[in-house]
């Protein structure tokens, strides 16, 4: 009986990463949704089963950081992988912090996304 495909939830303001990313993702037999913004991911139906985030940490309006601390505050153990084109010390310290199974400095490789969502969804 084969396995349902996992649903990925990529959210980032970049129509052309979210295009990308779920053109990627499904060539891996991953099901996406996207959403222009932490706001719009967190109205989401939440009837859906989703495996894993993938959340840009700089957005316009509310920052992946506090998206992921939101879904936290409502009891969220879906695991989140963020994605930023500002790497630094102090933004690695607060996703981590905020909780996070991977931190992906763009541009990344898609290799290293497909693995960090195999680990993510490992551990659900």
């Amino acid at each position: 009986m084969p396995h349902p495909a996992k649903i990925i939830a990529i959210v980032d303001d970049e129509p052309s990463v979210l295009r990308g990313l779920s053109r990627l993702l499904g060539t891996h037999d991953f099901k996406t949704e996207v959403y222009r913004s932490g706001e719009a991911f967190l109205e989401r139906d939440a009837t859906t089963d989703v495996a894993c985030v993938v959340l840009d940490i700089n957005m316009a309006g509310m920052s992946g950081i506090e998206t992921r601390r939101r879904l936290a505050a409502r009891g969220s153990t879906t695991p989140v992988i963020f994605m930023t084109a500002l790497d630094s010390t102090e933004i690695r310290k607060e996703a981590i912090d905020a909780g996070c199974v991977a931190l992906l400095p763009k541009p990344f490789s898609g290799h290293d996304l497909i693995g960090a969502i195999r680990k993510a969804t490992s551990l659900r």
